[in-house]
C-alpha cells in the first residue's frame, strides 16, 4: 500500500503581517504559561528551596560528583552568583566543594547525604504537583498537552535529547486517525485526490471488520508518546502471501529510523504467522521508503501508471520471500 516517508519540507519565510500575529500569539501564551510555572516549579514561593537552589539540587542529583564549571554551564550561571549560590548550599550542609586531584584550578560539587535527602523531598513536591496539574485533563488531552510540549522542545531545545520511539497495537480512535493523515499527507505533498482516502477507508474497514482474524495485525508508532506512524499486515490476494500495506510516516519522525522498525515489524509478523511471501504496492516517487522496502528484502516485480487518484503517478508493485 501507498506509504508517506519522504524527504522533510523545505522552510519559507513567513509574511511580516502573518509573523507579527504569532508573535502576539507566542506573548499571550508565555503570560499564561507564566501563572502555570507557578504550580510546575521544584521551588515554588511557599517553599524552602528558591527556584535556582532547586535547579541545582536537581543537577547534582543526576551524577555522583559534577564540575562547578560544567553545572554554571547547564543552568547558565555566571562565576559570581555561582559561587553564592553554591555557599549557601554549602552553609546549610547540602553540598560539598572540592579542588580536582588532577587539576586544582577546578572544583568539584557533591550532594551531601542531607542534600540527597532534600531533592527526594523536593523532587516528590514538584511529581505531586504536576500529577494534580495533570488530573485536570482527561487522557486524550493529557497526550495533546505532552504531545504540544514535545513539539516546543524540539523545535527550540539547544540540543534535544533522541526522541523515543514505542510501538503498539491500535487503539479506539487510531484507524481513524490513519485515514485522515494518509487523506491530509498526500494531498499536501504529492496532490492526490479524495479517492485515495477513500481506498485507504476501505482498507482500514475492512482490517477491522476482521479484527479476530490472526493473520493480520496492524502497529502504530509514537515519538516521545505522540502517533507519528502506522503500518499493517493483511492476507494478500494469493494463499500464503502477506501484504504490507498503509505504511504512513508523519514529517516530524523522518529520520529517526520510524519507518525501517515499522517494515521490519510487519515482516517478522508475517513470517511468524507462516506466510511464505510478502507483497506491498508503492509509488515510484517515494525514494525514502523505496530503500527501506530495498533494505527490508523486497525487490520490484511490477510496474503502471495509473491517474486512479489525480494525478499521473507511477505505481510499483514490490515483493519478498519470507
Amino acid at each position: 500500500m501507498l506509504d508517506s516517508v519522504n524527504d522533510r519540507v523545505k522552510v519559507v519565510p513567513v509574511p511580516d503581517s502573518v509573523l507579527t500575529e504569532r508573535v502576539a500569539t507566542i506573548r499571550a501564551f508565555n503570560r499564561l504559561y507564566t501563572g502555570v510555572i507557578g504550580v510546575l516549579d521544584e521551588g515554588p514561593a511557599d517553599a524552602e528551596y528558591s527556584l535556582s537552589e532547586a535547579r541545582v539540587l536537581f543537577e547534582l542529583a543526576q551524577q555522583d560528583q559534577l564540575q562547578v564549571s560544567d553545572l554554571r554551564k547547564r543552568l547558565s550561571l555566571d562565576g559570581g552568583y555561582a559561587s553564592r549560590l553554591l555557599g549557601r548550599l554549602e552553609t546549610r550542609g547540602l553540598v560539598t566543594r572540592e579542588r580536582c586531584a588532577d587539576d586544582a584550578r577546578r572544583q568539584l560539587v557533591t550532594l551531601t547525604a542531607q542534600g540527597r535527602a532534600a531533592f527526594a523531598d523536593l523532587d516528590h513536591r514538584s511529581a505531586s504537583q504536576i500529577g494534580s496539574l495533570l488530573d485536570q485533563f482527561a487522557d486524550t488531552d493529557q497526550r495533546r498537552l505532552l504531545g504540544a510540549m514535545g513539539t516546543i522542545t524540539a523545535l527550540v531545545g539547544e540540543s534535544a535529547p533522541e526522541p523515543t520511539v514505542a510501538l503498539r497495537a491500535p487503539r479506539p480512535g487510531d484507524l481513524g486517525w490513519v485515514v485522515h493523515r494518509h487523506g491530509a499527507l498526500y494531498a499536501e505533498e504529492y496532490g492526490l485526490d479524495e479517492r485515495f482516502e477513500a481506498l485507504v477507508a476501505r482498507v482500514i474497514a475492512d482490517f477491522a471488520e476482521h479484527r479476530d482474524d490472526p493473520r493480520q495485525a496492524g502497529w502504530i508508532a509514537e515519538l516521545d508518546g505522540e502517533r507519528v506512524g502506522s503500518i499493517f499486515c493483511t492476507p494478500g490476494d494469493e494463499d500464503g502471501t502477506a501484504k504490507l500495506r498503509l505504511l504512513l510516516l508523519e514529517p516530524v519522525a523522518r529520520g529517526h529510523g520510524v519507518g525501517k522498525r515499522l517494515v521490519r515489524e510487519c515482516v517478522e509478523f508475517a513470517s511468524a504467522q507462516g506466510y511464505r511471501s510478502m507483497e506491498l504496492w508503492t509509488l515510484s516517487l517515494l525514494a525514502a521508503a523505496r530503500g527501506i522496502y530495498r533494505g527490508a528484502g523486497f525487490e520490484l516485480v511490477g510496474e503502471e501508471k495509473t491517474d486512479a487518484f489525480g494525478p499521473l503517478v507511477t505505481g510499483e508493485t514490490w515483493r519478498r520471500e519470507l
